[in-house]
Parts: C-alpha cells; structure tokens; sequence
C-alpha cells in the first residue's frame, strides 16, 4: 500500500534513521567502529531529529492511533519501544556504549520502525478516514517543525565538493 501525504515526513525520518542504522550495521561487520565517534554522532541525531519526531508521534500520532481499538495495544509496544531506545540514545551521550550495545541499538531501533511502517501505518490508512488522516497530518507537520533532519544522506546538493 502507498503511503497517505500525511504519514510521509514520518516515514522521510524513518528512511533517515534506516540509513543511519546501514552505515553502522556495515561498520560493525567489518570491524571498523570508532565508539566516540559514533556516540558522538548517535548523540547528535537524537538531539536534532529522533528526540523530536519520537515527541511528535507521542504528542500527535500515538493518541490518534489509541482512539483505534485495534491499534491501542500496538501504541503501548511503540511507546514502551520509545523507552528502550531513548535509553539507548542516553547511554550514547553519555559514550556508555561498547559495539554489542551499538548493534543492539541498531536491531530495535530497525524493527521499530518497521513496525510503524508495517503496522501502525497501514492500520492507520485503513481504519481512519480521509479527513481524520489530515488533520493528524497538520499536526504532525507543525509538531515536527524542529527536527533538523540530520539523519539524510548526503546528495549532489549536499555533497561536498573540491575547491577549485
């Protein structure tokens, strides 16, 4: 199923978040983990763009899903999920992390959201009605104003180049 517009800026930041856990993933299968570094950048992400989109589901989406029965108990999962990871993301800034927390970190952090893409999305698109999906959509926007979107991948408009 496609996306609904209104779901998307969540889903952009999921992407974001999906590549950050790659680009770790891949370091830690070959070896090659600076801990600070990657504390240090973990740290970075959450304070521009995690932090304020996890406020953002928990402000706008969260309590928009829990109207919806069948979504009440899934909301709980999310949220308690929520927990675990901003503890994760504390440790971090705190560079209490060695390599098997930083996997961790990026297998619960991946299946989160997943299981908002596969199912809290999906059960939303199916179960709300187009102007309930807007104005949740208003409200994600506005809540999500903040976020700075340090999680994208560089492109050939970010994409450092070489002096001339």
């Amino acid at each position: 199923m496609l996306r609904d517009n209104n779901l998307i800026p969540l889903s952009h930041q999921h992407q974001h978040a999906l590549a950050l856990c790659v680009r770790l993933d891949r370091a830690l299968q070959a070896d090659d983990v600076d801990l600070e570094a990657w504390q240090a950048e973990l740290q970075t992400i959450f304070e521009h763009e995690i932090a304020v989109h996890f406020s953002a589901e928990e402000k706008e989406l969260f309590p928009a899903a829990s109207r919806i029965d069948e979504l009440v108990s899934l909301v709980q999962e999310l949220r308690a999920e929520h927990s675990v990871l901003r503890d994760f993301f504390a440790r971090a800034a705190n560079r209490r992390l060695d390599e098997d927390n930083l996997a961790m970190l990026v297998e619960k952090l991946a299946q989160h959201i997943r299981k908002e893409e596969r199912q809290l999305f999906e059960g939303l698109q199916k179960l709300m009605t187009v102007q309930e999906l807007a104005a949740l959509g208003a409200a994600l926007s506005d809540a999500l104003k903040s976020a700075s979107n340090t999680c994208i991948l560089p492109n050939q408009a970010t994409r450092l180049r070489p002096a001339p």
